[in-house]
């Protein structure tokens, strides 16, 4: 296959929130090599994620299919109960997917894989290799390192030396990144890059010297004089229903600071080593991450303000994410935006990236998504909605749910009770304005059209659970 294709690569971070960057108004956190890429291509400001969980979105970047359709809708091995009973979902990516990666592949591509996966669950494990990958550097059901951020990290597809004592796995997987960049530099194909850092996923570490940085930032800011921490109601979830919600509301956690700028450096070695090695303006790059920040539990480390709530929710906060492009050639085009505010979301990677490789979308590979190059000529879409199905509750305070957002108008629909809220997004991007009971029409056109995909996706819903017992004082923290 002639080089004339560019390489390809997308970076997808875990859990990392809507205002984590500096380009997206973060005065905390700093990242100065993703603030480039941004200033270097377009900055998205109306993207999201499939899911407010990692599993289901990652699949619909590798399949280009809304989770639903693919048939993962939770993160795989999450199971939580509530109210609710939650409906099955598949624990693997299907075989019958065919991935991104093996497209590309057949396409004369060489495919790397480096960093999660959790595509598969222990029992039904769907290795990289299975899906198109020729390369898989730390990739499994893991989706995130169970063992920790500092060697030894145990991961099955991970080989650890000597070298490796005490290391922190984000500067690994880096080097392994950057490797395969210097690798293929010289060749005669194309590469694919899947570049998949754990970060900024719990558990919470990072090197002491930067943790410490952040802490002095921290009280340099007033920070640590200022209400950080929020405590509010009870989790829905049978799991967690005895534990309180503790959501953030300001940036101000040092060790979560730490980690994203362990992602942020070590994507700027990626960015160098193709500036290094000449391969810069012949590579397309896309950066997003699986789901909003983690804002509610496990610590709570961040926040997505303005937005509300954060991962697991199907607030903003839990879907709308950093996205960046940077696309050989765009910034010569007259009308090519520095800023975009078209809504997208993440199954169109699939076949904008094949787009970028001159690939068409193989013909028994129905996708959801849409090729994003035309934003990048200066003209529109030709989509009105993007949707949502997550039938389940997580581990940080929503429930079960679906939405559909056409234009600024996006309407939620919660299982627990069947009711449904309007917001228009244009004007109260902080979903603090219901306009349900005031907007009937628009009610009443959106909730038809969700109800319709849902019908055509397949989705499953979920079901009364007999055994709920709600926690007896749950109203008075409500």
């Amino acid at each position: 296959m002639s080089r004339d294709q560019p390489n390809i690569v997308c970076i997808v971070a875990d859990d990392l929130g809507w205002r984590d960057l500096g380009c997206y108004g973060s005065s905390f956190y700093e990242t100065p090599a993703l603030d480039r890429l941004a200033r270097d291509g377009t900055l998205f400001t109306d993207a999201y994620a499939a899911a407010p969980v990692c599993s289901p979105t990652r699949a619909s970047v590798m399949s280009g299919k809304y989770p639903a359709r693919v048939g993962i809708t939770n993160w795989i091995g999450g199971n939580a109960r509530g109210k609710l009973l939650p409906p099955e979902y598949c624990h693997r990516l299907p075989e019958t997917e065919i991935s991104l990666a093996a497209v590309l592949s057949d396409a004369g591509y060489e495919t790397c894989h480096v960093g999660k996966w959790h595509l598969g669950d222990e029992e039904q494990n769907a290795d990289p290799e299975e899906h198109g990958f020729d390369i898989n550097v730390g990739g499994c059901s893991w989706g995130s390192p169970k063992n920790g951020y500092f060697d030894p990290w145990g991961i099955p597809t991970l080989e650890e030396g000597p070298e490796d004592e005490g290391r922190y796995l984000p500067d690994r997987l880096g080097e392994e990144a950057v490797a395969i960049v210097e690798e293929y530099a010289n060749g005669d194909d194309p590469f694919f890059l899947h570049y998949a850092p754990y970060l900024v996923h719990t558990p919470l570490q990072a090197p002491e010297e930067s943790v410490e940085y952040y802490e002095r930032k921290r009280q340099r800011l007033g920070l640590d004089e200022v209400t950080e921490v929020q405590i509010n109601g009870r989790f829905p979830a049978e799991h967690k229903k005895d534990q309180r919600i503790e959501r953030r509301l300001v940036q101000s956690h040092p060790t979560y600071a730490a980690m994203v700028e362990a992602l942020d450096r070590n994507v700027g070695r990626v960015l160098d080593a193709l500036e290094r090695t000449g391969q810069a303006e012949d590579t397309v790059i896309v950066f997003t991450s699986d789901n909003g920040g983690l804002t509610t539990a496990e610590g709570s480390p961040t926040t997505n303000r303005p937005l509300r709530e954060g991962k697991g929710w199907m607030e903003e906060g839990g879907n709308r994410v950093p996205f960046l492009v940077r696309w050989p050639g765009a910034s010569d085009h007259p009308d090519a935006p520095d800023l975009c505010e078209t809504p997208v979301t993440s199954p169109d990677v699939y076949p904008t990236l094949l787009s970028a490789g001159g690939v068409s979308v193989p013909e028994n590979q129905a996708v959801d998504g849409v090729d994003l190059r035309p934003l990048f000529d200066g003209t529109d879409l030709d989509r009105e909605e993007i949707f949502w199905h997550y039938p389940h509750y997580g581990n940080q305070g929503g429930t079960p749910a679906s939405a559909v957002r056409v234009g600024d108008w996006k309407l939620v629909e919660f299982f627990e009770d069947d009711h449904v809220e309007l917001y228009h997004l244009g004007e109260d991007v902080r979903e603090a304005c219901d306009l349900a009971a005031h907007r009937p029409n628009e009610v009443a056109d959106l909730h038809d059209r969700l109800r319709e995909w849902r019908e055509d996706v397949g989705a499953k819903l979920p079901a009364e659970n007999p055994d709920y017992e709600p926690w007896p004082d749950r109203a008075g923290f409500d």
